[in-house]
């Protein structure tokens, strides 16, 4: 692999293509993604002379927070410039094929063809294989912990141009921007960039081949590893020795108090859960249900007051985002559930918006409600979500007035993605 071959004008076109398709914010230099064409028609061919010359330096990252999905914590990205992001993923296409076709098979993320998805089938056909203890590992702040010697002397193995070397060693030095001012980085790679998961997949290669030496069944997707054995202490025995590996050799750090050795069905994978049989069956998890209810209820917050038709019809995008990611669940239950405490949260939406027990015994009558009965109903004394869950409100309010509106049915969405095309 040659600094020639990333460089190649068919290659460096493709990496535009994908970067401006995947838009992305502006870097710290504040050019966007469709300022690029215009600003390398002046300036490539005096990037490209730096890259072959080996001077090439790339600009700082801006640093960018977001909340972690479990809602515990932030998580750090580092949003390269464009014109940076341009020139890694020129790299990565490069090294991608060659470093791909030796990683594991027990690994599935950010890779060619593989997937979330079937991680969690091979995570079940292990644990059907009676591996039903699992040595759930989580790798403190991998991404911001990266050893760059160690991840270096990893690359320096396979790639034998030394300009593609001393450049990638430069994306990962090239320090951080906060409130205008840039602080060193001596370890890491952030998130944000094309190269940082195929760069975590290098070094973390080295935890998969380890534990295939070792005959052990596991499915990694990027830091998030679980190993599956038939016994607790095999699983306590693995743990201490998958620790000692990754301080020693990997320079990494487990975190102690997110990692444990249990069962498969008491812990997630990937926002994945799997019941107690021996054919397992997967499930949403219990905490990816919880995070999607909390931020639930916060975008309900911020809708009181609007229209529910337009409420609904703003939230169908993520919902059937997640109804697509998690549609690998063969537990409907989970989708039921969530359907009934969906409905009861926009029928109390409705409850409060009409406030005042006047408005609710007229809204009750218009929508089929005997006089009496809406009277009863409109002043009962109960909060809004005791009526949102009431008969009069049910009657009311029934299903097929918030399809009509545009509510999804996670259980029929679920059934639907199921089908045979």
């Amino acid at each position: 692999m040659m600094i020639e071959e990333v460089l190649r004008r068919e290659n460096m076109q493709e990496a535009l293509k994908r970067v401006i398709l995947n838009h992305g914010a502006p870097g710290v230099d504040g050019m966007t993604v469709d300022e690029v064409t215009p600003a390398l028609v002046i300036r490539w061919e005096a990037i490209r002379k730096e890259i072959l010359e080996d001077r090439y330096q790339p600009q700082p990252v801006r640093k960018v927070e977001i909340p972690k999905p479990d809602g515990k914590g932030m998580r750090t990205l580092g949003i390269p410039t464009v014109i940076d992001r341009l020139i890694q993923q020129a790299i990565l296409q490069v090294l991608q094929p060659h470093f791909d076709a030796t990683f594991s098979d027990g690994s599935f993320g950010f890779r060619p063809g593989r997937s979330a998805h079937q991680a969690i089938e091979r995570a079940r056909e292990h644990i059907a294989s009676g591996c039903r203890w699992v040595v759930d590992m989580d790798l403190e702040k991998f991404f911001d912990r990266v050893n760059h010697d160690v991840l270096m002397s990893r690359l320096a193995r396979r790639v034998a141009d030394k300009r593609i070397l001393h450049l990638i060693r430069r994306f990962l030095t090239a320090g951080v921007m906060v409130d205008g001012l840039v602080s060193e980085r001596t370890q890491g790679t952030p998130q944000g960039g094309p190269l940082s998961p195929l760069l975590s997949n290098v070094l973390l290669d080295e935890l998969d081949k380890e534990l295939e030496k070792r005959g052990h069944r596991f499915a990694r997707y990027a830091d998030d590893c679980n190993v599956y054995v038939q016994s607790k202490a095999a699983g306590e025995r693995v743990m201490a020795s998958v620790e000692r590996f990754l301080t020693d050799v990997l320079r990494l750090k487990v975190n102690r108090e997110k990692s444990a050795v249990d069962r498969p069905w008491n812990r997630k994978f990937l926002g994945f859960s799997f019941t107690t049989q021996l054919k397992p069956r997967v499930k949403v998890s219990p905490q990816s249900v919880k995070r999607f209810k909390d931020k639930f209820r916060e975008e309900v917050r911020r809708g009181r007051g609007r229209n529910l038709g337009a409420f609904i019809k703003e939230l169908a995008p993520s919902h059937r985002g997640w109804m697509a990611y998690y549609r690998k669940a063969e537990v409907k239950g989970t989708f039921e559930e969530l359907d009934l405490w969906i409905r009861r949260k926009l029928r109390c939406i409705m409850w409060r918006q009409w406030k005042r027990p006047k408005t609710r015994r007229r809204e009750l009558t218009a929508r089929g409600l005997s006089p009496e009965q809406a009277r009863l109903s409109a002043g009962n004394g109960h909060g809004p979500w005791w009526n949102a869950g009431a008969s009069h409100m049910n009657i009311c309010v029934p299903i097929a007035f918030l399809s009509q509106l545009g509510l999804m049915s996670f259980l029929d969405e679920h059934l639907r993605l199921k089908s045979p095309l």
